[in-house]
């Protein structure tokens, strides 16, 4: 199991921000590689994610279960994929809370865990990828926050490098989580835990 505890700042109040991390489209949207495919009852979403953990591209599709409380901005997540190519299976919890004033702070705080073929690499680098992958997220929600005569996502819409994908449609490739700029963000994570490892031995 990888536990990751993370802040990310978005550089607009929580009274913008917290409506559109209210509505699971408008989040897919802000995440490269991620789409919605179908909505349930009881906060039960299906989609998919593309992830590319070392030489392997990989597409998980499954469920997600939101918990929003909207006084507390807080949403509770539990999420579960598979793999279908190479049959890994990744299991997720994890509770995101908007603070601040005058700018959002996320804290996002949960745990992951991929079995399967795909197991060595997210255990070796998958922290550092989820980090990145906060903030190109972040990245994404502040521009989306920054330009509200921007077109907002539909229902069960999706890329965040693309247009909306119809249900039954993947994820694009150019929009799979890995790209230059995610891969440089988890490098950075991967030195910074790197030094201040050998700043706390020494």
């Amino acid at each position: 199991m990888i536990s990751l505890r993370e802040e990310i700042t978005i550089p607009s109040p929580p009274d913008a921000v917290w409506p559109l991390l209210s509505d699971p489209a408008v989040v897919a949207s802000c995440i490269p590689g991620a789409e919605l495919t179908k909505s349930g009852e009881g906060g039960a979403y299906q989609g998919a994610i593309r992830v590319k953990f070392g030489p392997t591209v990989a597409v998980f599709r499954g469920e997600a279960k939101l918990a929003y409380d909207h006084a507390a901005r807080r949403c509770t997540i539990e999420g579960r994929g598979i793999d279908g190519r190479g049959a890994s299976r990744a299991l997720a919890s994890g509770v995101v809370t908007a603070g601040g004033s005058e700018t959002t702070v996320l804290q996002v705080e949960g745990n992951f865990n991929v079995t399967g073929p795909l197991e060595t690499f997210a255990n070796a680098g998958g922290v550092h990828l989820a980090r990145a992958i906060l903030a190109e997220f972040a990245d994404n929600m502040a521009r989306l926050v920054a330009s509200p005569a921007t077109p907002q996502p539909g229902p069960l819409s999706a890329s965040a490098e693309g247009p909306a994908k119809r249900e039954g449609e993947g994820p694009s490739a150019s929009a799979a989580l890995g790209g230059g700029k995610i891969i440089w963000r988890a490098f950075v994570s991967w030195l910074r835990q790197v030094f201040h490892k050998r700043k706390r031995d020494e």
